[in-house]
């Protein structure tokens, strides 16, 4: 199974913005030298004292410029707030850069708020992500295209550079909501889910739906799957609740209240209500080497998953020691079982 780590380049309150970069960055050198197989980003946009990683092509480049193996994943472009053309230019453009060391992860975001600050009706998400993946096929895989779409038209134009991926950047699609599990499986791409609004055990439930669509849409095979898990590992249980219960609530929280003015309210005043025992056991995998091994045993057995992103400093209140070391002792003593 491929290990990545998956980071927001968190922001914790009492950091300056320059420090959050540089945190971050160490973590992701360090990441490649501990042997992890690729790092995730985020995209964050208007989140104050969350994160500063609302450029991830762009830290991506700057990443690509200092490691020289890992992966570099998105996890997840935001794709209904991005135009298109200049997406595709600038996706291509790092996957050059990083020498096709890039993996494309899409998505819609469930916040509200993104979609507020850019001005672009929520309700419209799901027909510009359409729209917006069309024409990045297009424009990585034809020389010259013409679209005329409800919200995008271009006529006979040529985007350079193409990937240096062929086709392009391996694609994976992120599903929130239940009913989207079986439409990513019907578009015949691989399916990114996260352990984050949604619980360990509904991932387990809705999987089922995924390989449905696939399998109703013809695709041979079977589709793969790349899961997000906020992990924490520390010498002792205890020493796991302390590092990491406060940021996970205050997460938890915030994430809930930002549900209540979009369609998914009902999830978000669950998050809102939950205690750290309800976190601890359906939301994040965190304590010993030997608890985390045998919890993410679990969910890979359960999933069928083929990509791990372990994310270490959920709620962004985690200091960067202490997520450094939780990366080392995750490498050493976790990843080597379940390889």
């Amino acid at each position: 199974m491929e290990i990545g780590l998956f980071t927001e380049f968190e922001w914790r309150p009492g950091v300056d913005e320059a420090q959050a970069f540089a945190d971050s960055l160490i973590q992701m050198t360090v990441a490649e030298d501990l042997g992890y197989d690729a790092v995730w980003l985020a995209e964050l946009h208007f989140q104050k004292e969350r994160s500063v990683l609302s450029s991830p092509l762009v830290v991506g480049a700057a990443i690509a410029a200092r490691t020289k193996r890992v992966k570099i994943g998105l996890a997840v472009q935001i794709l209904p707030l991005s135009h298109p053309l200049r997406l595709a230019e600038d996706v291509a453009t790092l996957d050059h850069v990083s020498r096709g060391r890039l993996d494309f992860g899409v998505g819609r975001s469930g916040l509200p708020g993104q979609y507020a600050g850019f001005n672009i009706p929520l309700g419209e998400s799901q027909e510009r992500f359409d729209e917006t993946l069309e024409i990045l096929r297009k424009a990585w895989t034809e020389d010259r295209f013409s679209h005329e779409g409800k919200y995008f038209q271009f006529q006979d134009v040529c985007v350079v550079p193409k990937p240096y991926q062929k086709p392009h950047p391996p694609l994976r699609v992120a599903a929130v909501t239940e009913e989207t599990y079986a439409a990513v499986g019907r578009l015949g791409l691989p399916i990114f889910l996260a352990v984050r609004t949604s619980s360990i055990g509904e991932l387990k439930r809705f999987v089922g739906g995924y390989h449905a669509g696939w399998r109703e849409a013809g695709h041979p095979g079977r589709g793969e799957v790349g899961v997000i898990v906020p992990v924490y590992v520390a010498g002792t249980e205890r020493l796991a609740r302390e590092a990491t219960e406060a940021s996970a609530m205050h997460f938890y929280r915030s994430v809930g209240e930002a549900l209540l003015a979009g369609p998914r309210r009902a999830v978000g005043e669950r998050l809102r209500r939950m205690s750290f025992d309800e976190v601890a056991r359906d939301y994040a995998v965190s304590g010993t080497p030997e608890s985390v091994t045998a919890r993410l045993l679990d969910l890979r057995e359960a999933i069928g998953a083929t990509k791990l992103c372990v994310w270490m400093n959920v709620g962004s209140r985690v200091p960067h020691e202490r997520v450094l070391a939780s990366m080392r002792l995750f490498a050493e003593r976790v990843a080597p079982r379940l390889k």
